[in-house]
């Protein structure tokens, strides 16, 4: 018999899950890293390590009227699809946390569905649906696709945050005189307000970051950053990529960050 069983593992015996973590880490991160150096360059092509050192990229990125106009889309539609996407996703997991639902697992599978049907298939069926309805190239058509797709981030998000809550708080409000959305708001939200938080950020970063479905729907003026990036890529490749690359980086990182805080004062 084993004299070990029973006893908690020591770090030393993790040793070699660290080790895989850790490689595995070094592999999503370091192309990442590798972008930052890039976008300094002074040469007109990508060079890793760069050969000279310049800031010419990020002026170009935020001189270029064609790339303002990108970003100022793709803030509008990532601040939209927070909008529509978070009170929706905080009325759903709040619906399947009650159990007042009698299909709560086929609704729960619905919302979440996008996250397992493969995105291109997505933006295929969105395309053909938007072509009848006349929803191409609208930001309207692009808040609502995107808002498919960050609406299982913000419930899953926020039905985690409802997992640690008891739900007798609310209950008491309720028969104490107060009514459902009044002990929601005043007894619920302010608890879990974290998760909600953390669930509109991710929002935010989905709509933003989003490329495959913004390939159908978005052009013209609706031409959102990251679309107008995979045409750069695909027409001419100059570190102003890796500029704009960077700044998102920067960005994903400032609002993690944020989200991390704002739990830590609560």
């Amino acid at each position: 018999m084993n004299d070990d069983i029973g006893l908690p593992i020591s770090h030393w015996r993790r040793l070699w899950l660290y080790g895989v973590g850790a490689l595995v880490l070094l592999f999503l991160i370091v192309p990442s890293l590798i972008i930052v150096p890039m976008s300094f360059s002074g040469s007109t092509l990508l060079q890793f390590p760069p050969e000279s050192w310049s800031l010419r990229w990020y002026e170009a990125y935020f001189q270029s009227v064609e790339w303002r106009d990108a970003t100022i889309v793709s803030l509008k539609a990532a601040v939209l699809t927070t909008i529509v996407a978070t009170p929706i996703g905080v009325a759903a997991a709040y619906a399947l946390n009650s159990g007042a639902l009698r299909l709560a697992g086929i609704v729960n599978a619905v919302l979440t569905a996008s996250l397992i049907i493969p995105v291109i298939l997505i933006g295929i069926g969105t395309f053909f649906l938007y072509a009848r309805i006349g929803l191409n190239n609208t930001l309207t058509g692009l808040v609502l696709a995107h808002t498919v797709q960050a609406l299982p981030l913000v419930v899953l998000t926020v039905l985690s945050g409802f997992r640690s809550y008891d739900m007798n708080q609310e209950r008491v409000a309720r028969s104490l005189g107060a009514g459902r959305f009044a002990a929601f708001w005043q007894v619920t939200m302010p608890q879990i307000r974290f998760s909600i938080v953390s669930g509109a950020l991710f929002a935010f970063i989905t709509s933003f970051d989003e490329v495959v479905v913004s390939l159908f729907i978005s052009g013209g003026e609706t031409t959102t950053l990251t679309r107008r990036m995979f045409s750069a890529l695909r027409d001419h490749i100059d570190p102003t990529i890796a500029a704009i690359s960077t700044c998102l980086i920067v960005l994903s990182i400032l609002l993690l960050s944020a989200a991390q805080l704002f739990g830590r004062r609560r």
